[in-house]
This record gives C-alpha cells, sequence and structure tokens, in this order.
C-alpha cells in the first residue's frame, strides 16, 4: 500500500510538472509572438464590429464601394477600421525587417509609437465630431468601434516598447563586445551591423 501512494504521488507531481512548463511554455510563446497577435486583433476587431453592425445582405463590395464614395468625416465610421489595417500592416512591415539591435533602438520603437499616436489623434477627433450631435442616434456598436481601436494603438505601443526593453536586456545579458562582433560577424548574423553604428557615434 506504501509504494501504490508513493507511485500515486510521483504521478500526480510529475503530472504538476508537465502542466507547469505547458503553461510556460504557452506563456512565453505568447509574450514573443505579443506584436504579431496584437496585429491580428487589430486587423480582425475593428472589422468585425463593423460586420456585426450591418446586415449579411450588406456585406459586399458595392456596399463598401458605396460607403468609400460617400464618404464623410463627420458621420462615416468606414475609416476607422482601415486606420487600423494600415497601422497594423506599418508596424508589423517594419517589425519584420527589424534584427535585434534594431529593435532595441529607433526603428521599430519609434514607428510604432508615430503610428500609433497619430492614430490616435485621429481617432479622438473623429470621435468628437461623431458623437457631437445631439439629435443622432449612435449606438454601442459605434463606442465598441472606436473604444477598441485606442485599446489597440495603445497595446502597440505597449507591446513595441517591452519588445525594445527584451531586445535590450539580450544585448546586456549577453555583453556583446563590439570589436569581438567584428572578429565573429559571420558567426553573428544579427549584430554584423553593430561596429558600424559604434563607430559612427
Amino acid at each position: 500500500m506504501g509504494f501504490c501512494k508513493e507511485d500515486n504521488s510521483r504521478r500526480v507531481l510529475r503530472g504538476f510538472k508537465t502542466l507547469f512548463f505547458l503553461i510556460t511554455m504557452v506563456v512565453s510563446f505568447l509574450l514573443f509572438s505579443a506584436p504579431v497577435l496584437v496585429v491580428i486583433a487589430d486587423t480582425l476587431l475593428p472589422c468585425a464590429i463593423i460586420s456585426a453592425s450591418l446586415s449579411p445582405s450588406s456585406l459586399s463590395r458595392e456596399t463598401l464601394y458605396f460607403n468609400l464614395s460617400n464618404y464623410d468625416f463627420r458621420y462615416s465610421i468606414i475609416d476607422v477600421p482601415l486606420i487600423s489595417i494600415v497601422r497594423s500592416a506599418v508596424i508589423l512591415c517594419v517589425y519584420s525587417f527589424c534584427d535585434g539591435p534594431r529593435l532595441s533602438r529607433w526603428p521599430y520603437l519609434g514607428i510604432a509609437t508615430m503610428c500609433c499616436v497619430s492614430s490616435l489623434v485621429f481617432v479622438s477627433l473623429k470621435a468628437s465630431y461623431f458623437f457631437s450631435g445631439l439629435s443622432t442616434d449612435r449606438g454601442a456598436i459605434e463606442a465598441a468601434l472606436f473604444i477598441i481601436s485606442v485599446a489597440m494603438a495603445v497595446a502597440h505601443i505597449i507591446v513595441a516598447y517591452r519588445t525594445s526593453c527584451r531586445e535590450r536586456r539580450k544585448l546586456l545579458v549577453y555583453k556583446i563586445d563590439i570589436e569581438a562582433v567584428s572578429v565573429y560577424k559571420n558567426g553573428f548574423p544579427r549584430y554584423q551591423k553593430i561596429l558600424q553604428e559604434e563607430r559612427v557615434k
């Protein structure tokens, strides 16, 4: 009986260790893939809200063309998901073309911040015009669209900042020697340009 209890306790402990390992791996994957996940959410959520506000028969290219051709900054909301799509596309392109050092410095964090701040200004101005009319009927879907757009812009900035901090910590932990990189630059493809950047400074 003692051996059976010991085997059961070992199985339970092994199960907890396996579960903890899986949770750690999932969390690490989500943190590492946070920029891509935010881009996907920023692209899909506003489009889903727009689709929910329209009837299934209205989801067509003719309806999209009609909304674009009759666009009015004060009353139309078709530009809000388009702003999110453009913002996400620019940030994803910059993130894809940046390597480790450039993720820790200006290009990724700076461009992501500029895109998000400019889109926040645009959405804020549009919301002030859109909800200013007391006689117009504005529903919860329109309010949710603006809130999601603002929240995704803030999420982009937070994720870009955390990614930049993570890459800076990597450079500090590995203690990259600039002169060593020049000698072994073929073995460090992500940090080939550090020496040139430091010499320019």
